[in-house]
Protein backbone atom coordinates (compact mmCIF):
# COMPACT_ATOMS: atom_id res chain seq x y z
CA UNK A 1 0.00 0.00 0.00
CA UNK A 2 2.84 2.78 -0.93
CA UNK A 3 1.20 6.08 -1.38
CA UNK A 4 2.77 9.47 -1.32
CA UNK A 5 1.44 9.47 2.33
CA UNK A 6 3.41 6.25 2.93
CA UNK A 7 6.91 8.08 1.70
CA UNK A 8 6.15 11.08 3.57
CA UNK A 9 5.88 9.81 6.85
CA UNK A 10 7.80 6.60 6.16
CA UNK A 11 4.70 4.45 7.44
CA UNK A 12 3.67 0.95 6.71
CA UNK A 13 0.00 1.53 5.13
CA UNK A 14 -1.63 5.02 4.23
CA UNK A 15 -3.86 5.64 7.53
CA UNK A 16 -3.69 8.69 10.13
CA UNK A 17 -5.50 7.92 13.41
CA UNK A 18 -6.74 11.00 13.15
CA UNK A 19 -6.58 13.27 16.08
CA UNK A 20 -9.84 13.62 18.44
CA UNK A 21 -10.90 15.82 20.73
CA UNK A 22 -10.35 14.04 24.65
CA UNK A 23 -10.55 11.09 22.84
CA UNK A 24 -6.60 10.16 21.44
CA UNK A 25 -3.76 9.36 23.44
CA UNK A 26 -0.16 8.60 23.92
CA UNK A 27 -1.55 4.64 24.11
CA UNK A 28 -3.91 5.12 21.39
CA UNK A 29 -1.05 6.61 19.35
CA UNK A 30 2.07 3.94 20.76
CA UNK A 31 -0.65 1.20 19.56
CA UNK A 32 -1.33 2.83 15.98
CA UNK A 33 2.70 3.30 15.03
CA UNK A 34 3.47 -0.59 16.14
CA UNK A 35 0.59 -1.16 13.56
CA UNK A 36 2.13 0.69 10.94
CA UNK A 37 0.59 3.71 10.64
CA UNK A 38 0.64 7.23 11.68
CA UNK A 39 -0.88 8.64 14.79
CA UNK A 40 -2.09 12.04 15.86
CA UNK A 41 -3.57 14.15 19.37
CA UNK A 42 -4.67 16.94 19.59
CA UNK A 43 -2.12 19.88 21.59
CA UNK A 44 -5.21 21.04 23.94
CA UNK A 45 -5.74 17.39 25.30
CA UNK A 46 -3.25 18.76 27.51
CA UNK A 47 -4.28 21.26 29.87
CA UNK A 48 -0.16 22.11 30.67
CA UNK A 49 2.97 22.35 28.20
CA UNK A 50 4.84 19.76 30.99
CA UNK A 51 2.09 17.68 29.65
CA UNK A 52 2.59 18.24 26.45
CA UNK A 53 6.13 17.73 26.97
CA UNK A 54 6.24 14.30 28.45
CA UNK A 55 4.04 13.30 25.84
CA UNK A 56 6.25 13.91 23.53
CA UNK A 57 9.05 11.85 25.41
CA UNK A 58 6.59 9.07 26.02
CA UNK A 59 5.84 8.66 22.09
CA UNK A 60 9.98 9.20 20.71
CA UNK A 61 10.56 6.44 22.64
CA UNK A 62 7.71 4.32 21.49
CA UNK A 63 8.17 5.04 17.72
CA UNK A 64 9.04 2.09 15.75
CA UNK A 65 9.81 2.00 12.16
CA UNK A 66 6.72 1.98 10.08
CA UNK A 67 5.06 4.17 12.16
CA UNK A 68 4.39 7.96 12.73
CA UNK A 69 3.36 10.53 15.41
CA UNK A 70 2.26 14.18 15.23
CA UNK A 71 0.05 16.81 17.17
CA UNK A 72 -2.85 18.78 15.98
CA UNK A 73 -2.97 21.95 16.41
CA UNK A 74 -5.57 24.74 16.51
CA UNK A 75 -4.28 27.97 14.86
CA UNK A 76 -7.15 30.46 14.99
CA UNK A 77 -6.63 33.39 17.57
CA UNK A 78 -9.73 31.67 19.91
CA UNK A 79 -6.66 29.60 21.03
CA UNK A 80 -4.48 31.78 22.99
CA UNK A 81 -2.31 28.35 23.76
CA UNK A 82 -1.45 27.92 20.01
CA UNK A 83 1.91 29.90 20.16
CA UNK A 84 3.59 28.16 22.87
CA UNK A 85 2.18 24.20 22.01
CA UNK A 86 3.83 25.40 18.20
CA UNK A 87 7.10 26.31 20.34
CA UNK A 88 7.49 23.19 22.33
CA UNK A 89 6.25 20.76 19.49
CA UNK A 90 9.16 22.71 17.42
CA UNK A 91 11.03 22.41 20.00
CA UNK A 92 11.08 18.69 21.12
CA UNK A 93 10.09 17.45 17.41
CA UNK A 94 7.73 14.89 16.03
CA UNK A 95 7.12 13.91 12.82
CA UNK A 96 4.59 16.34 11.75
CA UNK A 97 1.71 18.42 12.65
CA UNK A 98 -2.40 18.93 11.06
CA UNK A 99 -3.79 22.57 11.54
CA UNK A 100 -6.88 23.51 11.80
CA UNK A 101 -9.51 26.26 11.39
CA UNK A 102 -7.17 29.50 10.75
CA UNK A 103 -4.13 30.35 8.94
CA UNK A 104 -1.37 27.82 8.99
CA UNK A 105 1.65 30.23 7.56
CA UNK A 106 3.42 30.55 11.07
CA UNK A 107 3.11 27.07 11.72
CA UNK A 108 4.57 25.65 8.29
CA UNK A 109 7.21 28.31 8.86
CA UNK A 110 8.61 27.09 12.75
CA UNK A 111 8.03 23.27 11.73
CA UNK A 112 9.64 23.72 8.56
CA UNK A 113 12.90 24.95 10.10
CA UNK A 114 13.18 21.96 12.60
CA UNK A 115 12.26 19.37 9.57
CA UNK A 116 8.53 18.79 10.79
CA UNK A 117 6.01 18.51 8.01
CA UNK A 118 2.64 20.02 8.33
CA UNK A 119 -0.68 18.99 6.93
CA UNK A 120 -3.25 21.55 6.59
CA UNK A 121 -7.50 20.82 7.15
CA UNK A 122 -9.20 21.97 3.95
CA UNK A 123 -12.52 21.72 3.30
CA UNK A 124 -12.52 23.45 -0.53
CA UNK A 125 -10.45 24.17 -2.85
CA UNK A 126 -9.80 27.61 -2.52
CA UNK A 127 -8.51 27.42 0.70
CA UNK A 128 -6.65 24.10 -0.34
CA UNK A 129 -4.62 26.33 -2.89
CA UNK A 130 -3.64 28.43 0.23
CA UNK A 131 -2.06 26.29 2.17
CA UNK A 132 -0.17 25.18 -0.54
CA UNK A 133 0.82 28.32 -1.51
CA UNK A 134 2.22 28.69 2.10
CA UNK A 135 4.07 25.74 1.74
CA UNK A 136 1.98 23.05 3.48
CA UNK A 137 3.57 19.35 2.72
CA UNK A 138 0.05 17.85 2.40
CA UNK A 139 -3.81 18.32 2.61
CA UNK A 140 -6.19 16.88 4.84
CA UNK A 141 -9.56 16.71 2.75
CA UNK A 142 -12.31 17.15 4.91
CA UNK A 143 -15.69 15.87 3.49
CA UNK A 144 -19.16 15.61 4.53
CA UNK A 145 -18.83 12.26 6.30
CA UNK A 146 -16.20 13.45 8.62
CA UNK A 147 -17.40 13.43 12.17
CA UNK A 148 -17.17 16.23 14.65
CA UNK A 149 -17.03 19.79 12.48
CA UNK A 150 -17.46 18.18 8.72
CA UNK A 151 -17.16 19.71 5.24
CA UNK A 152 -19.58 20.03 2.76
CA UNK A 153 -18.44 17.96 0.22
CA UNK A 154 -18.62 14.25 -0.62
CA UNK A 155 -15.54 12.25 -0.46
CA UNK A 156 -15.22 11.51 -4.02
CA UNK A 157 -15.72 15.15 -5.15
CA UNK A 158 -13.37 16.74 -2.44
CA UNK A 159 -10.97 13.76 -3.87
CA UNK A 160 -11.54 14.91 -7.01
CA UNK A 161 -11.13 18.36 -7.52
CA UNK A 162 -8.32 18.79 -5.32
CA UNK A 163 -6.03 16.12 -6.89
CA UNK A 164 -7.05 17.45 -10.31
CA UNK A 165 -5.83 21.36 -8.88
CA UNK A 166 -2.99 20.86 -6.66
CA UNK A 167 0.37 19.38 -6.86
CA UNK A 168 0.93 18.29 -2.76
CA UNK A 169 -0.88 14.91 -1.75
CA UNK A 170 -3.85 14.56 -0.74
CA UNK A 171 -5.25 13.13 2.36
CA UNK A 172 -9.17 12.10 2.88
CA UNK A 173 -10.78 12.73 6.31
CA UNK A 174 -14.34 11.18 6.77
CA UNK A 175 -16.32 8.12 5.62
CA UNK A 176 -13.56 5.69 6.68
CA UNK A 177 -14.67 2.48 8.60
CA UNK A 178 -13.63 -0.53 6.35
CA UNK A 179 -11.26 -1.57 4.40
CA UNK A 180 -13.49 -1.05 1.21
CA UNK A 181 -13.63 2.46 2.22
CA UNK A 182 -10.20 3.31 1.97
CA UNK A 183 -10.26 1.18 -1.55
CA UNK A 184 -12.85 3.74 -2.63
CA UNK A 185 -11.06 6.86 -1.20
CA UNK A 186 -7.71 5.87 -2.54
CA UNK A 187 -9.59 5.03 -6.16
CA UNK A 188 -10.96 8.36 -6.03
CA UNK A 189 -6.93 9.41 -5.82
CA UNK A 190 -6.35 9.94 -2.63
CA UNK A 191 -2.92 9.29 -1.11
CA UNK A 192 -4.22 8.43 2.07
CA UNK A 193 -6.67 8.46 5.06
CA UNK A 194 -7.50 9.60 7.99
CA UNK A 195 -9.78 7.75 10.17
CA UNK A 196 -10.99 9.17 13.76
CA UNK A 197 -14.20 7.80 14.83
CA UNK A 198 -13.70 3.70 14.26
CA UNK A 199 -10.73 4.39 16.96
CA UNK A 200 -13.42 5.57 19.62
CA UNK A 201 -14.10 2.19 20.62
CA UNK A 202 -10.69 1.46 21.35
CA UNK A 203 -9.67 -0.13 24.40
CA UNK A 204 -6.77 2.45 24.87
CA UNK A 205 -9.22 5.32 24.04
CA UNK A 206 -9.63 7.83 27.29
CA UNK A 207 -12.93 8.06 27.29
CA UNK A 208 -15.79 6.05 29.60
CA UNK A 209 -17.07 2.34 28.33
CA UNK A 210 -20.66 4.04 27.69
CA UNK A 211 -19.12 6.21 25.60
CA UNK A 212 -17.09 3.26 23.63
CA UNK A 213 -20.42 1.13 23.54
CA UNK A 214 -22.61 3.81 22.31
CA UNK A 215 -20.10 3.64 18.92
CA UNK A 216 -20.30 -0.10 18.82
CA UNK A 217 -24.64 -0.01 19.61
CA UNK A 218 -25.73 2.79 17.10
CA UNK A 219 -24.39 3.19 13.19
CA UNK A 220 -24.63 5.97 10.55
CA UNK A 221 -28.36 6.59 10.65
CA UNK A 222 -28.13 7.68 14.15
CA UNK A 223 -25.53 10.21 13.74
CA UNK A 224 -26.80 14.34 13.79
CA UNK A 225 -25.37 17.69 13.29
CA UNK A 226 -26.03 19.85 15.98
CA UNK A 227 -25.58 23.32 16.84
CA UNK A 228 -25.75 23.15 20.62
CA UNK A 229 -22.06 22.38 21.28
CA UNK A 230 -19.64 25.09 19.50
CA UNK A 231 -22.31 26.86 17.90
CA UNK A 232 -20.79 25.59 14.61
CA UNK A 233 -22.75 22.20 13.08
CA UNK A 234 -21.30 18.99 14.49
CA UNK A 235 -22.07 15.63 14.24
CA UNK A 236 -23.11 13.40 17.59
CA UNK A 237 -24.89 10.12 18.15
CA UNK A 238 -28.58 10.92 18.42
CA UNK A 239 -28.59 9.84 21.81
CA UNK A 240 -32.24 10.44 24.04
CA UNK A 241 -30.50 13.43 25.53
CA UNK A 242 -29.57 14.89 22.32
CA UNK A 243 -33.34 14.81 21.33
CA UNK A 244 -34.41 16.07 24.50
CA UNK A 245 -32.24 19.20 23.81
CA UNK A 246 -32.81 19.28 20.31
CA UNK A 247 -29.91 19.88 17.72
CA UNK A 248 -30.96 24.21 17.01
CA UNK A 249 -29.45 26.88 19.20
CA UNK A 250 -32.38 28.27 21.29
CA UNK A 251 -34.36 31.63 20.12
CA UNK A 252 -32.65 33.64 22.79
CA UNK A 253 -28.99 32.71 20.96
CA UNK A 254 -30.22 33.11 17.91
CA UNK A 255 -31.26 36.70 18.81
CA UNK A 256 -28.42 37.49 20.12
CA UNK A 257 -26.34 35.93 17.13
CA UNK A 258 -27.38 38.65 14.97
CA UNK A 259 -26.36 41.15 17.06
CA UNK A 260 -22.61 42.71 16.18
CA UNK A 261 -21.61 43.60 19.38
CA UNK A 262 -22.83 40.40 21.31
CA UNK A 263 -22.30 37.88 18.89
CA UNK A 264 -19.05 36.89 19.31
CA UNK A 265 -19.18 36.64 23.11
CA UNK A 266 -22.41 34.29 22.97
CA UNK A 267 -20.51 32.08 20.46
CA UNK A 268 -17.55 32.15 23.11
CA UNK A 269 -20.07 31.10 25.81
CA UNK A 270 -22.16 28.38 23.99
CA UNK A 271 -18.48 26.84 22.77
CA UNK A 272 -17.85 26.63 26.73
CA UNK A 273 -21.02 25.60 27.69
CA UNK A 274 -20.72 22.86 24.55
CA UNK A 275 -17.21 22.11 25.28
CA UNK A 276 -17.89 21.27 28.83
CA UNK A 277 -20.52 19.04 28.85
CA UNK A 278 -19.21 17.10 25.65
CA UNK A 279 -16.06 16.63 28.38
CA UNK A 280 -18.00 15.34 31.08
CA UNK A 281 -19.86 12.91 28.79
CA UNK A 282 -16.65 11.55 27.39
CA UNK A 283 -15.30 11.23 30.89
CA UNK A 284 -17.69 10.49 33.28
CA UNK A 285 -20.58 9.08 34.20
CA UNK A 286 -24.01 11.68 33.42
CA UNK A 287 -27.05 11.38 31.48
CA UNK A 288 -26.33 14.24 29.49
CA UNK A 289 -24.83 12.39 26.50
CA UNK A 290 -23.54 14.36 24.19
CA UNK A 291 -20.95 11.74 22.32
CA UNK A 292 -19.07 13.38 18.89
CA UNK A 293 -18.84 10.73 16.37
CA UNK A 294 -19.25 10.01 12.85
CA UNK A 295 -21.24 7.58 10.20
CA UNK A 296 -18.07 5.43 10.23
CA UNK A 297 -18.77 3.69 13.56
CA UNK A 298 -21.59 1.93 11.42
CA UNK A 299 -18.57 -0.92 11.13
CA UNK A 300 -17.67 -0.69 14.73
CA UNK A 301 -19.00 -4.10 15.97
CA UNK A 302 -17.03 -4.00 19.23
CA UNK A 303 -14.30 -2.72 21.98
CA UNK A 304 -11.23 -3.77 20.46
CA UNK A 305 -7.36 -3.18 21.00
CA UNK A 306 -5.73 -0.51 18.29
CA UNK A 307 -3.97 -3.23 16.76
CA UNK A 308 -7.48 -4.93 16.09
CA UNK A 309 -9.06 -1.83 14.53
CA UNK A 310 -5.82 -1.33 12.22
CA UNK A 311 -6.02 -5.13 11.02
CA UNK A 312 -9.30 -4.72 10.24
CA UNK A 313 -9.04 -1.66 8.31
CA UNK A 314 -5.92 -3.18 5.98
CA UNK A 315 -7.24 -6.56 5.60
Amino acid sequence: MTTKLTQLLNIKYPIIQAPMFLVSNVAMVSEAMKSGIAGCIPALNYRTLDELKAAIHELKAAKVEGGSFGFNLIVNKSNTKYKEQLRVICEEGCDFIITSLGSPEETINQAHKVGIKVFCDVVDLKFAKKVEGLGADAAIAVNNQAGGHRGNMSPEALIKELKSNLNIPVISAGGVGCKADIDDMLSYGADGVSVGSPFIASVEAGVTDDYKQACVDYGAEDIVMTERISGTPCTVINTPYVQKIGTKQTWLESVLNKNKKLKKWVKMIRFSIGMNATKNAATKVTYKTVWVAGPSIEHTNAILPVKDIVANLIN
